[in-house]
């Protein structure tokens, strides 16, 4: 079973300092929620404020609809999971998993019979009998999964569960926590400033910025349509040229920048004379080939081969360095360092903002 988790106006202070400042969103029961910024944004509050080791200083938080005030950690329907998994190292598989059912009163044969079924969910049916010690790091994540999905909550709260591990093995246990969450069901939500979990496993994100809440919407809403120049910044890649609207109508606008003036799409209705940043993805810009809406020119600085991408940075005009991406089967020449290069887009994958914060990390 799963719960509905609402933050109803929730601001959080810590003395003089707002660490979350009306946070007002709903968590549907069921859905894998992320909330994703920048370390020191909040984030990691609003977990600890729902899970009730933290109390709201404004705002309520609502689970299942009935209002957590001065209900405590150990009597919400939540779970938490820890960034360092808080394992007990000298205690075998079995016991972690179901030590607070052990807490709670069950007998040892009814745990034994929990444990095996929560082995078998997380892929490690036998091995019940191995201490914490003997595990690899991934079989550790889900052995921690399994404790806190043992003691039945209808909301799973994980901060930052996956930051210690490799990146490949990260990549790994992002498909198994995502295909767990789908089996139980329940309502998972999960703290990050790794943007690729969050667009890989969310069904939702709230990007966050200095305690506030910049945008809500699933991965790709996210990536191609930010709000604000913050998410367009922080969420994946981008290339930024900041200058003053000359032309715009309902569609699209002008940006006069160092690199000449630039089209994108104006979803918020800029005007002439508005400062703006023109945003587009390293993967959205091209070699001039033939026609294209917009070109710009920049000196190759440096060319770098990652396998299945080549990242081409280029400088030019005073402006900050920009980056193309080209795929491995694009059909597209690789620039040479050293080199001025055209290079042209889309207007339609250019994206028009208000100038605000960047992201800095």
């Amino acid at each position: 079973m799963s719960a509905s988790v609402e933050l109803d106006h929730v601001t959080v202070k810590f003395g003089q300092f707002t660490a979350v400042k009306d946070a007002a969103l709903e968590i549907r029961g069921g859905e894998f929620f992320s909330f994703l910024g920048p370390s020191g944004c909040g984030k990691t509050t609003i977990l600890r404020t729902v899970s009730g080791f933290l109390e709201p200083t404004d705002g309520a938080v609502r689970i299942a609809g009935q209002d957590m005030a001065g209900i405590g950690p150990n009597k919400r329907p939540t779970a938490l999971i820890f960034q360092n998994l808080a394992l007990f190292p000298l205690m075998s598989v079995a016991d972690n998993i179901t030590y607070g059912l052990r807490v709670r009163g069950m007998s040892s044969g009814e745990r034994a019979r929990k444990a095996d079924e929560l082995l078998e969910l997380i892929a490690l049916p036998g091995q019940g009998k191995k201490l914490v010690s003997e595990l690899s790091g991934g079989q550790k994540q889900r052995v921690a999964i399994a404790r806190a999905l043992a003691v039945q909550p209808k909301v799973l709260l994980l901060d930052e569960p996956l930051s210690a591990l490799d990146l490949k093995l990260r990549q790994h246990m992002r498909a198994e926590l995502r295909a767990i969450q789908q089996q139980v069901g329940i309502t998972f939500i999960y703290i990050t400033h790794d943007q690729g979990e969050a667009l890989t496993m969310s069904d939702r994100i709230a990007v966050m910025s200095d305690g506030v809440i910049q945008q809500i919407g699933d991965g790709r809403s996210v990536y191609d349509a930010p709000d604000t120049a913050f998410v367009a910044s922080f969420v994946g890649e981008n290339n930024a040229f900041a200058g003053q609207i000359t032309h715009a109508d309902a569609d699209s606008a002008v940006v006069q920048t160092d690199f000449g003036p630039l089209r994108g799409r104006n979803p918020k209705a800029l005007k002439p004379g508005d400062r703006a940043v023109l945003f587009i993805r390293p993967e959205d810009l091209i070699p001039v080939t033939g026609a294209a809406d917009s070109t710009l020119s920049s000196y190759v600085t440096n060319v770098s081969f990652e396998g299945n991408m080549t990242h081409v940075y280029l400088n030019g005009q005073g402006a900050r360095e920009i980056s193309m991406s080209i795929g491995r089967q694009g059909g597209t020449d690789v620039p040479q360092k050293g080199t001025v290069t055209p290079l042209s887009y889309h207007a339609s994958n250019a994206i028009v903002l208000p100038e605000g914060t960047m992201a800095r990390e």
